[in-house]
């Protein structure tokens, strides 16, 4: 075309610089962000988180408060069973009365009943207040026992034969 006037000039549009290599390294650096944001590790307590003790309620106790209590109770326990088995050898060595040095017996103290033994079952005795079987087995002659048979309001005790 000649002779023709020159129409618009186009002009090349150009773009920020970028190569396949370029975009190639974004598209890496993107993933590797992405992997590594997602292998850091919870901490330990993340899915089952630490369980707080609930606030202390009014006239609760503490748990150094319960220790000591339980040692105390130790004690008490431990002192009453030294104390029944000292008891337990003075009346055996006495023949079974307890007499203090003036020669009566202790006053108001009760003189308690003996349990009848079953015939042909060792190991079982009957309640003097009831008459209801009761089993004695491992306990001593002589000792007294309380009667299972009865409420602890109404404890009654009796001695094995």
């Amino acid at each position: 075309m000649v002779g023709a006037a020159p129409g618009p000039v186009l002009k090349e549009i150009s773009y920020p610089p970028t190569t396949m290599i370029e975009r190639k390294m974004i598209f890496v650096a993107c993933v590797a962000g992405t992997l590594m944001a997602s292998c850091t590790p919870y901490p330990d307590n993340y899915r089952n988180p630490p369980k707080t003790p609930p606030p202390p309620t009014k006239g609760s106790v503490s748990d150094l408060e319960q220790q000591k209590l339980k040692e105390e109770r130790m004690k008490a326990q431990q002192e009453a069973e030294r104390k029944a088995a000292e008891e337990q050898a003075r009346l055996q060595e006495g023949g079974g009365t307890v007499t203090p040095p003036g020669g009566t017996e202790a006053p108001g103290k009760p003189d308690y009943e003996y349990a009848t033994p079953v015939a042909g079952k060792p190991g079982f005795v009957l309640s003097p207040y009831n008459g209801k079987m009761i089993d004695v087995k491992g306990i001593p002659s002589g000792t007294l026992v309380a009667d299972p048979t009865y409420p602890a309001s109404e404890k009654k005790y009796f001695r094995v034969p």
